[in-house]
């Protein structure tokens, strides 16, 4: 069995490359799926992100596609978010650069015009999200009849998110005997349909677990009033380190960010009511440790890879079981241990003991009467230590009222104010 980038069949140039990058051993997703797709085989892999994915379909959609002609990408990876999609592009350049093939990256949030002018001169692989890909195929800027290696990544992202029929039309115009890889964290339902449809005998490679281990991460689940949850929140970012913070809303986030700036938290919001050169910088700041929390949404925060998350805070509970899981997954990557905090508010308690049951975490609710200053490090499940800090105050909330904070968890999620834009 191959156990080299050599005996995978990579180019000797592109295996130097990636060791200037301190990467001299496939990854167990790179060592599974390589060699078939480098051989021309589609394939269905799933795999938890961070595993070395876009390697892993990276460096044979650069080795097997043809040099494109103005308006006609010869290789196309679609990806459910403009995160990713940048992540993706960045990854891939340098190999792409020294396999003699370009890679641009395509979005909503920046100028259509400037993809207009790279298309026009010219580009091999298109990294894209569905909504900006199929605004510039209806401005007849591009074509796909030339596409004969397509990826599909994060697929079950695409479909929570209701791009998988956009991503049906766009492959139905691709090359019929095109090469397809798709990647998801789970093989099943809606993405299972894509590959009967667009899949020719594809090899199935699943590796690691299908949801994150949730026995890596220690959860606790606080009582907090929504007028305390700003100290609160101060303090254990201050006890336990990089932290990212899940609100329900854009108004959420961007209010909790402001709020943890004026508690001495460096903190940045990301949601999608920011612009792309926003999200860019908001991502930088908290990947280099410039800023300590990146407050975010559900959706903006799909699909992001950021590592060495010491904790996550769900502001406002997830909205089922599901998001509980994608959220706390944030953390506690590559066999790293991690802190999962919830919020519960007096009205949530029924909701929030509705996913506890889901996911079988055995964790009692318990109060938090002083937020001041708040020690995980000598807390129990049953009893939490407080200590006083003197270097977190509680921010005057008067003049900072929003709808959400009116709004009760409803039991159906139809009082859920979600923020739908990628």
């Amino acid at each position: 069995m191959p156990q080299t980038f050599q005996e995978l069949g990579v180019p000797l140039e592109f295996i130097n490359l990636l060791k200037t990058r301190g990467i001299t051993v496939p990854t167990p997703i790179q060592h599974a799926t390589i060699k078939d797709a480098m051989d021309g085989n589609d394939l269905c892999g799933r795999a938890p992100t961070g595993s070395g994915k876009t390697i892993a379909f990276g460096i044979p959609i650069i080795t097997n596609i043809q040099k494109a002609d103005s308006k006609k990408p010869t290789g196309l990876i679609l990806a459910p978010t403009r995160e990713l999609a940048e992540q993706i592009t960045t990854e891939l350049k340098d190999i792409a650069l020294l396999g003699k093939r370009s890679i641009t990256a395509i979005y909503g949030g920046v100028s259509i015009r400037k993809h207009k002018m790279k298309l026009n001169k010219g580009v091999d692989i298109l990294v894209a999200c569905p909504g900006r890909l199929n605004d510039l195929l209806q401005q007849k800027a591009l074509v796909l009849g030339n596409v004969s290696f397509v990826v599909v990544d994060e697929a079950d992202r695409m479909a929570d998110m209701g791009f998988l029929p956009e991503v049906e039309k766009i492959i139905k115009l691709t090359k019929r005997d095109r090469q397809t890889i798709l990647f998801s964290a789970t093989l099943d339902g809606a993405v299972s349909k894509l590959t009967r449809a667009f899949q020719t005998n594809p090899i199935r490679h699943e590796v690691g677990s299908q949801t994150p281990d949730m026995k890596l991460m220690e959860h606790y689940f606080w009582k907090v009033n929504r007028d305390n949850r700003i100290p609160a929140a101060a303090n254990l970012i201050l006890q336990t380190g990089k932290t990212i913070v899940f609100t329900r809303t854009r108004y959420g986030a961007e209010r909790a960010a402001k709020q943890l700036k004026q508690s001495g938290i460096g903190a940045v919001s990301l949601h999608g009511g920011k612009t792309q050169n926003q999200r860019d910088r908001a991502l930088q700041s908290f990947s280099d440790g410039q800023s300590l929390a990146l407050v975010c949404t559900d959706v903006a925060a799909r699909g992001i890879h950021i590592d060495n998350v010491d904790c996550v805070l769900h502001y406002d509970p997830p909205e089922d079981s599901k998001a509980y899981i994608h959220r706390s997954g944030r953390t506690a990557r590559a066999g790293a241990s991690g802190l999962v905090v919830c919020f519960v508010d007096k009205v949530q308690h029924k909701f929030v003991e509705r996913i506890q049951r889901d996911l079988k975490i055995n964790v009692p609710i318990t109060e938090i009467q002083d937020t001041t200053a708040i020690d995980t490090t000598k807390q129990s499940n049953a009893s939490i230590e407080l200590r006083k800090n003197e270097h977190v105050s509680v921010h005057d909330r008067d003049n900072m009222t929003y709808d959400e904070d009116k709004k009760p968890y409803n039991r159906d999620k139809k009082s859920y104010d979600r923020d739908k834009k990628p």
